[in-house]
Formats: C-alpha cells, sequence, structure tokens
C-alpha cells in the first residue's frame, strides 16, 4: 500500500477524534439538555436571563461552576469546580472576528484553574478566561 492510500480525508480524520457530521460539536459542549422545549419557551428564557443577571463577587481562591444552561466551553465540566484565580478590572475582550460565533466579543473577565479529567494532560492544572456571568459558587453535592 502507497503512503497516498494511508492518508486519511478530513472526514476519516474528525472520525477518528470523535466528531462527526451527524453531530460536529459532540467533544466541544458536554452540557446538560435544555429540557422539554414542549413547554413555555419564554418562560424557558427568562429564567436563563433571570441566571445571567445573577452576578457574584468573586475572589481569588472562590470555587466556581458552570450557572445551568450557561456553559459555552468545554471545560470545566458541567458540576466540576474551578478556583477563581484572578478577576480582572477590565475584561479582555475575546478576539473571534465572526460575529456569528457565541465567542464574538465575549468579556472574559476572570481566569480560572482547572484540572483536565482525561486524554494524555489528566491531571495537568491549566487557566483559562471566562465570563464570569456564566459562574455561579461551587457548592460540594452532599451524599
Amino acid at each position: 500500500m502507497s503512503k497516498d492510500n494511508d492518508r486519511l480525508n478530513s472526514r476519516d480524520w474528525l472520525a477518528k477524534i470523535g466528531l462527526s457530521e451527524d453531530d460536529p460539536n459532540a467533544l466541544l459542549l458536554d452540557d446538560e439538555p435544555l429540557g422539554d422545549l414542549t413547554g413555555d419557551p419564554a418562560a424557558a428564557l427568562r429564567e436563563r436571563f433571570n441566571q445571567w443577571q445573577q452576578r457574584y463577587n468573586f475572589a481569588p481562591g472562590d470555587l466556581v461552576t458552570w450557572k445551568p444552561g450557561l456553559k459555552n466551553h468545554r471545560y470545566p465540566r458541567i458540576g466540576q469546580p474551578a478556583v477563581i484565580l484572578e478577576v480582572l478590572a477590565e475584561p479582555v475582550m475575546d478576539q473571534e472576528p465572526d460575529a456569528g460565533s457565541h465567542y464574538f466579543r465575549e468579556p472574559l473577565d476572570v481566569v480560572l484553574g482547572m484540572f483536565i479529567d482525561e486524554g494524555p494532560h489528566r491531571g495537568v492544572f491549566l487557566n483559562w478566561y471566562f465570563d464570569s456571568r456564566r459562574f455561579q459558587p461551587w457548592v460540594p453535592e452532599e451524599h
């Protein structure tokens, strides 16, 4: 078999890492479903708006987690805590150039630290910038 026959096309590569045309965002967001959309979508929108409006005065060392339905990044995982490393006095604006992207000009005002829970970087402590409006204080689950 020649080297050319060993090459994978883009669809093969995407399938190899778990993405496909059927579910292109499978690895990007593992968020909880919105729920039954046969109910009142206006009530669901108002609920999300109210969650969005709820602000917290985070400080370095605080543990946080996503607000329900407001996760827009792969990490941290739903229910997984992250630690506030820094609260920025002036938000950094996401530089996504496409106005159709949900990251377009998102104000990133906190730096979160977290452990990666899978793959070759499992257990590595990394940090990223986020919009604090998407987070709430983390409360450990009681068993």
